[in-house]
């Protein structure tokens, strides 16, 4: 009997409540059956196996269904967590390019918060690029910040001025 889509998705929240207690191939073995069983068309079976095998380290085997989630599509709250699921497991492959665009492109939604921003801060600083990711990382806290939200801002901007200005360094 197929389940609803409301008990899949009880079948996988109580497979992540259970998932500490289970060893890695169990992890990933519990998940493939829940996603087979799923009953929806979209890419929600897709990003659940890709999140296990993000959780045990599998990272190429995540990165693969996280491309199928994609294609298969999400609800707007699974889409701005594979953003940030997807360009960690891009990061840690070392596809920081990739890594960068998909941060950068990631959809904002109450579910990730800064999430995006701290993690595209995370790439850019594996990609060298530091004064950028300190920025990044500033810039993802403004909104937390009950003072000095305007100084923050101007001190993060700051960061990469020179990096992105066009005129000739001052002496």
């Amino acid at each position: 009997m197929t389940p609803t889509v409301e008990q899949w998705e009880a079948s996988v929240a109580d497979l992540w409540e259970r998932f500490a207690s289970l060893d890695c191939d169990d992890g990933v073995a519990a998940m493939r059956d829940v996603a087979a069983a799923c009953p929806a068309a979209d890419g929600r079976a897709a990003f659940e196996l890709a999140g296990m095998y993000d959780s045990v380290g599998f990272e190429a085997e995540a990165g693969a269904e996280y491309e199928r989630a994609l294609e298969l599509g999400l609800d707007a709250a699974r889409h701005a967590q594979l953003a940030v699921q997807y360009g960690s497991t891009l990061r840690n492959l070392g596809r920081l390019d990739e890594a960068i665009a998909v941060l950068q492109a990631a959809p904002t939604h109450e579910s990730t918060g800064s999430a995006p921003r701290v993690v595209l801060a995370l790439a850019l600083h594996s990609a060298g690029r530091k004064d950028e990711a300190l920025r990044v990382a500033i810039e993802s806290q403004l909104g937390m910040l009950p003072r000095y939200q305007r100084s923050m801002r101007n001190y993060a901007a700051a960061l990469t001025e020179s990096t992105i200005s066009d005129d000739p360094p001052k002496r």
